[in-house]
């Protein structure tokens, strides 16, 4: 029989993760358990249910090799490769950005002002994974939807998300921004751009994921002063441009929106209360 027991393996886990701070040990706990639910593939249920189980050796060092990893700071979803965003299942990896819950904002946000609307085209700058453009098109399913990203790690993500969920549904282009639109313009803009400074104090804490997917810039703006330049030439008449910011960011970005003659600039706030996505209709 084997020596290991779900609950001793979550135990250790949590233990393991936790490393002696007690103020993080529920979280380490729910780490833990996530992974051995996804390495078992059972729910936590019958997780909890089948405590005194035992799990097989092998099971057991992949557990281990998994808490490792976690321990030295890698998300969690490179691990499992796999995340899910707006109940879709996308896959990631080292090289994307991993998507967050509070991304569903900006797609709310494109949700609300394309409603009703017969003919439909969005755009989606540094797609990343394709979350953004596979969960509008998961909901529009007659739009026209266009995705662009400049990293070739992301590309091939965002590609296989797309084969996956929503073939011939999004056209994925490779390039920085606009250069790969031409001419084109669209119902919509959205983007989730780099938006940390290069001094900021959170970049330690995501050494695992890309830098380019993260910094901004000596103020974390850069990005945003490029889109906000170039998206009129992009948007139809009345078109709405949304970005996703950092909580701090707000003001900044209506600032950019409004100096570069957008009407309608508003600040949309996430689940938790925060500043989140700011949108404005085309000059």
């Amino acid at each position: 029989m084997s020596a290991f027991t779900i609950a001793s393996l979550l135990a250790n886990g949590t233990a393991q993760l936790a490393d002696g701070v007690e103020w993080v040990r529920e979280e380490a706990a729910r780490e833990a358990e996530l992974l051995l639910t996804e390495l078992l593939r059972v729910t936590r249920t019958q997780l909890r249910l089948r405590v005194n189980d035992a799990v097989p050796a092998a099971l057991a060092a992949r557990y281990q090799d998994h808490l490792a990893r976690r321990a030295k700071g890698e998300p969690i979803a490179y691990i499992l490769g796999e995340r899910e965003f707006w109940s879709l299942p996308l896959r990631v990896g080292p090289g994307v950005l991993v998507p967050r819950p509070d991304t569903e904002c900006l797609v709310e946000v494109a949700l609300r002002f394309l409603q009703g609307q017969a003919t439909v085209s969005v755009l989606d700058l540094g797609t990343g994974s394709g979350a953004i453009a596979l969960a509008l098109a998961s909901e529009l399913p007659t739009a026209r939807i266009v995705a662009v990203e400049v990293s070739p790690a992301a590309l091939a993500v965002a590609a296989d998300n797309i084969a996956r969920l929503a073939p011939d549904r999004v056209e994925l282009l490779a390039g920085h921004w606009f250069a790969p639109v031409g001419a084109q313009r669209f119902t919509c803009i959205v983007s989730n751009p780099p938006y940390l400074a290069v001094d900021d104090p959170h970049l330690p804490s995501l050494v695992a994921e890309p830098l380019e997917a993260l910094v901004s810039g000596a103020d974390g703006l850069e990005c945003y002063r490029e889109i906000v330049a170039g998206a009129p030439a992009h948007l139809e008449t009345s078109g709405l441009l949304a970005m996703e910011h950092g909580h701090t960011q707000g003001a900044a970005v209506r600032a950019l929106l409004e100096d570069r003659g957008f009407s309608g600039v508003v600040t949309h706030r996430d689940l938790a209360g925060h500043e989140r996505v700011t949108s404005g209709a085309a000059p």
